[in-house]
Parts: C-alpha cells; sequence; structure tokens
C-alpha cells in the first residue's frame, strides 16, 4: 500500500511593491524575462527611463505567496546591473 502525499502551498497571498533599478540597459531583456515568467502573479508594472542617469526605474505590484515574491525579487537582483528590493504589506 502506497500512501501519497500532496503538498499544499498554505501560505496566504500577500500584496508587495518590488522596486527595480537597471543600471545596465543591456539586461533589459533578461528583467522582462523574470516578469513575465512570474506574470500570473502581477498586477501591474509602471517603468521610468531615467535617461539623464541612463538608468531605468520600475516599480511591479504582485499579488503572491511570499516565497514567490522574495524569490522573483531575488533573481532580479542577483542579474548583474540590476537592484531589487521588495515591500510587503503588513497582513
Amino acid at each position: 500500500m502506497a500512501i501519497i502525499m500532496v503538498m499544499e502551498n498554505t501560505q496566504e497571498n500577500r500584496i508587495a511593491v518590488i522596486g527595480i533599478i537597471v543600471e545596465d540597459k543591456a539586461m533589459a531583456e533578461s528583467v522582462n524575462t523574470l516578469l513575465h515568467q512570474y506574470s500570473d502573479y502581477v498586477i501591474g508594472r509602471m517603468g521610468l527611463p531615467y535617461r539623464e542617469r541612463n538608468m531605468s526605474i520600475i516599480s511591479v505590484v504582485v499579488d503572491a505567496p511570499s516565497d514567490i515574491i522574495s524569490a522573483l525579487s531575488g533573481k532580479l537582483g542577483r542579474l548583474p546591473g540590476v537592484s531589487s528590493q521588495a515591500l510587503y504589506t503588513k497582513a
């Protein structure tokens, strides 16, 4: 007799804003690829090119479990020339 356990994601979704600063424009495609991979969780995004400083600033609002949010933010922040930080709701 085999027992199969099904793991459920019991973690509740949280709303977060992920702030992204892209200082290396060559990384824009990699940033967009990651955001597309997590698009099921994205509520909206706003990007601002800051030409005077040769960088882009992106705000992404997500509704996802905390581990998904930190995974996305971490993957973005590990890209060369990209900084990322997540700001979570309290509940």
